[in-house]
């Protein structure tokens, strides 16, 4: 038995390490990708780490990640965290002749410094796309920045009203689907999809190639959080809207699987997700991905968190109490630190992981 509550960090600096001790009592050798130039919130390095354990040569590889939004790492790490330390997860991936890649931190900066997005305030999981094409334009993020972003805050009351009629008149969802699309126009913006690779585009590309390209079988849960209600685990089909691969995921996880094609999830239709790292990196390799999303605080709460995290980003010369609120509002957006929650998240993390570990058994 061990600590589950231990397993959690209180800052990425902190987590690192536990996740670097942990992955060493299983395998001797833990990757680290440092970032070339960016530094930590406490001038710490920062980096991309690796650990592939189990059978190494195996046909089929899980792979497992936290941190690809930032902030939303403190729990995908405390869950790499405890999978390393459960021999019950141990045995089942000896028992099942698999290899597990572990990778800690995909947006160490965001992390690190409590946002979402990364040291060029780009979606991570929004940068997945074609850089070669221009990307579409967002017409109705654009429609909305400047409420969504305002340059004071608190908003002004005319910035709250305006967006109080935006939803009585559209809705929630309509919001959402606007906002988290992915947007390469507003630099300055929420959910900015970049104009180029972002670093951990490419450090995901180049690991997802190099572990994964020889395998017959590929399957990716990617851990978040900030969606749905509170404590509660939705697994998100992440891949391209295949009836086959949908299905397969289904058949891995269960009928309660969503999508963001059918509008049966909490997430919106997103561009320059992820998996198209995947399934580029690993031509020919049957691929199954979902995205784990965990439930924190109602959305309201967490799209204002958002904003207010954005519009301190845009002004950095901001006075330290506000800085110091802002960074713990967007903390709590995206973390409960209550042990009852870890719990509820690491119970459903270990779930779904020994589902992944059986259906991937050769």
């Amino acid at each position: 038995m061990f600590d589950i509550g231990a397993a959690f960090s209180g800052t990425y600096a902190e987590a690192r390490g536990k996740f670097v001790a942990a992955a060493r009592t299983r395998v001797p050798d833990v990757e680290a990708n440092t970032h070339p130039t960016a530094r930590g919130a406490e001038n710490e390095a920062l980096a991309i780490d690796a650990a592939l354990v189990g059978e190494i040569a195996s046909a089929s590889l899980l792979v497992v990640t936290s941190g690809m939004h930032g902030v939303e790492g403190f729990a995908g790490s405390g869950c790499q965290v405890a999978l390393l330390q459960d021999d019950v997860v141990a045995n089942a991936i000896a028992h099942a002749k698999i290899a597990v890649l572990f990778v800690h931190a995909a947006n160490p900066f965001g992390f690190s410094h409590l946002r979402r997005v990364n040291e060029d305030n780009v979606d991570v999981n929004r940068n997945f796309r074609d850089f070669d094409s221009t990307a579409a334009p967002n017409a109705e993020y654009a429609a909305i920045h400047a409420l969504v972003v305002p340059d004071r805050w608190p908003p002004p009351p005319e910035i709250t009203q305006a967006i109080g009629n935006y939803l009585a008149r559209h809705g929630m969802r309509r919001l959402q689907a606007a906002l988290t699309r992915g947007q390469a126009e507003f630099a300055d913006g929420l959910f900015y999809a970049g104009r180029k690779p972002a670093w951990s585009n490419l450090v995901l590309r180049e690991l997802l190639a190099r572990h994964g390209r020889e395998r017959a079988r590929l399957g990716w849960i990617d851990l978040h959080t900030g969606l749905g209600p509170w404590g509660h685990g939705e697994r998100i089909y992440n891949g391209p809207d295949e009836a086959a691969a949908i299905a397969r995921a289904r058949h891995w996880y269960g009928d309660d699987v969503t999508t963001m094609y059918d509008d049966t999830s909490s997430s919106s239709l997103l561009t320059g997700a992820s998996f198209h790292a995947a399934i580029e990196s690993c031509p020919g390799v049957e691929f199954t991905g979902i995205t784990l999303e965990f439930g924190t605080k109602p959305q309201q709460d967490v799209f204002n968190a958002l904003r207010a995290e954005q519009w301190l980003a845009n002004h950095p010369d901001t006075d330290v109490a506000t800085r110091q609120a802002i960074k713990q509002q967007m903390r709590d957006a995206f973390f409960d630190e209550r042990d009852v929650w870890k719990a509820m998240v690491y119970a459903q993390a270990r779930a779904t992981v020994l589902q992944a570990i059986h259906a991937l058994a050769t």
